[in-house]
């Protein structure tokens, strides 16, 4: 007696995997659709490292951790 287990098994168990495959694909799709349609093509989370690096540059410039030497030195390597 199986008790009603025998279909995972044997062939259902082998049509499980292309179908999980498919839905897979299916989401992946929809995802890029989204994104290229709305115009979004960067990163996930868009951030602009340049000033986010600037400001904590200004915050520790302002705390006194660095010198007037070392803070232009270093917000010209930020600027590029």
């Amino acid at each position: 007696m199986m008790w009603g287990w025998g279909h995972m098994f044997g062939i259902g168990g082998f049509f499980m995997l292309p179908m999980l495959i498919f839905w897979g694909l299916v989401i992946v799709g929809i995802v890029f659709a989204v994104r290229a349609l709305s115009g979004n093509s960067g990163a996930v989370f868009p951030q602009d490292n340049r000033s986010r690096a600037l400001d904590i540059l200004k915050e520790r410039y302002a705390r006194g951790e660095i010198d007037t030497d070392e803070y232009e030195t270093k917000k010209r390597e930020i600027a590029g």
